[in-house]
């Protein structure tokens, strides 16, 4: 590898170090700004970015020092063919082939919001625009050397054969949609999906070995032959769609920035609610229903039926996870805030002490915890829960469950992909439409997830 090679190399090191450490100051900031921060958290965050900044630090004196060797040899070229002046001379640069670092099509110095990526992608295909063509065909190429395997998964198990978005517009774009999956985010296990295959296979202990007691001398030891089952995880797709009218594409306004907003919510949307509603495999489908029926609800009567649940996934899971968060719709758990006794609030608010059933956080939507119940369990609120159910088809329901076996398969960094179709052309709008592929489980352990529904939890009165 060549110095320059080197140094390309290590500067692309630097770059995702820097991401991450402007990630740990960002989220440093923020607890800082709280009434009663984590000092605990806050110590974890500093010294993650201290850690960080010496990396970047031994970076850059790597560079430099590979540049001050760079200038040695440079200089040491040019002293030779001064002192050797009937030396042939070198070929011209652009007659010779070399390796190098060469510059992405799509990069964020000159296409910071992926405008000139959708233009590409729509005039390619309604105007068969050539030099789009072209730069699309480059880009593919560049995906194929950096990121081969995502491009095997781009193609599919038929013909939905799409382009992969460049990678710092999902990284650009991924904050603007983690309020719509906080469930998925906040409450799953993540794990990386695997390069290929259809489905993910884990293996579920059927039968246990056994141990007994002994009840004589040189008596047979207890011996049960464990088995297990695999359990099949159907790798699956999301996708998101959106019309861009042929103005749009032609005067290039309103395609950039708002677009692929747009697109990645959809996606992020669809992938948080299939997790919680999904018929037969959804959270919803397999979670240990606990009733609570009541014409006139109210917290304190609420929080024990969280705790039943709480108990019946304790008893099925024993050691092997505890339940660790609550999930409710925003109108839960601001219903649970408005409840007031004669005395003291259910929920105490920041910096308030006062007997309470609980604390918030004050943290916004989607921006992670938003509370703490008496138990110690986290509260997360999730808007894409249901609130048509029960008879009355206003009822929503409140999930208890264990990280640690809340199971989510996603590709690494979480590429999307895009293709464009003009389905629409007696309207002069072109239909780009996004996807990604996702596995996930909660069925590990029979009745290992819990929820409460019923009654009691019809549209709220405030």
């Amino acid at each position: 590898m060549t110095i320059a090679q080197l140094m390309a190399q290590i500067r692309g090191q630097m770059a995702t170090k820097l991401t991450e450490r402007n990630k740990k100051a960002t989220e440093l900031n923020e607890l800082r700004a709280q009434d009663a921060p984590d000092e605990a958290k806050v110590t974890e965050l500093r010294a993650a970015k201290d850690a960080l900044d010496g990396e970047l630090d031994a970076m850059q004196e790597r560079v430099k020092s590979l540049e001050e060797e760079q200038a040695r040899d440079d200089a040491a070229d040019r002293l030779q063919r001064e002192v050797a002046p009937g030396a042939a001379r070198p070929p011209a640069y652009d007659q010779v082939a070399r390796v190098g670092a060469e510059a992405r099509t799509y990069r964020p110095d000159q296409d910071r919001n992926g405008k000139k990526f959708l233009w590409d992608v729509t005039r390619a295909h309604a105007n068969g625009d050539y030099e789009a063509r072209e730069r699309l065909d480059r880009h593919m190429a560049e995906e194929r050397v950096e990121r081969a395997q995502y491009l095997q998964r781009a193609t599919g198990t038929g013909n939905f054969t799409g382009l992969t978005v460049p990678q710092y517009l999902t990284d650009m774009y991924a904050p603007a949609t983690a309020a719509v999956r906080p469930f998925a985010d906040e409450a799953c296990t993540p794990h990386e999906l695997p390069e290929s295959g259809m489905t993910v296979e884990i293996s579920r202990i059927t039968t246990a070995s056994s141990v007994a007691l002994q009840a004589n001398q040189n008596d047979a030891a207890s011996e049960t032959n464990m088995d297990d089952t695999p359990l099949s995880i159907p790798v699956q797709t999301a996708a998101g769609q959106q019309t861009i009218s042929r103005q749009a594409i032609d005067r290039g306004t309103g395609i950039d920035d708002v677009t692929l907003q747009d697109l990645f919510k959809r996606y992020a949307t669809t992938l948080d609610s299939t997790l919680i509603t999904q018929a037969t495999t959804g959270l919803s489908a397999i979670a240990q229903a606990v009733a609570y029926t009541d014409a006139s609800p109210t917290a304190a009567e609420l929080y024990p039926k969280i705790l039943n649940a709480n108990a019946n996934v304790e008893a099925a899971l024993l050691a092997q996870a505890m339940p660790t968060h609550v999930t409710m719709h925003s109108r839960r758990w601001n219903w649970l805030q408005s409840q007031v006794s004669s005395t003291w609030p259910f929920i105490s608010q920041p910096s308030i002490p006062t007997q309470a059933g609980g604390v918030n956080t004050g943290a916004g939507y989607g921006k992670g915890v938003r509370g703490v119940l008496p138990n110690g369990m986290l509260v997360i609120v999730d808007n894409n829960i249901a609130t048509n159910l029960g008879a009355g088809t206003n009822e929503d329901e409140i999930y208890v469950t264990p990280k640690d076996e809340c199971h989510l398969w996603e590709d690494p960094n979480a590429p999307l992909y895009i293709r464009a179709e003009q389905v629409k052309a007696a309207n002069l709008g072109v239909l780009l439409v996004v996807y990604g592929y996702f596995a996930y489980t909660f069925g590990r352990y029979t009745n290992g997830m819990g929820k409460v529904g019923g009654t009691g939890l019809v549209a709220p009165t405030f």
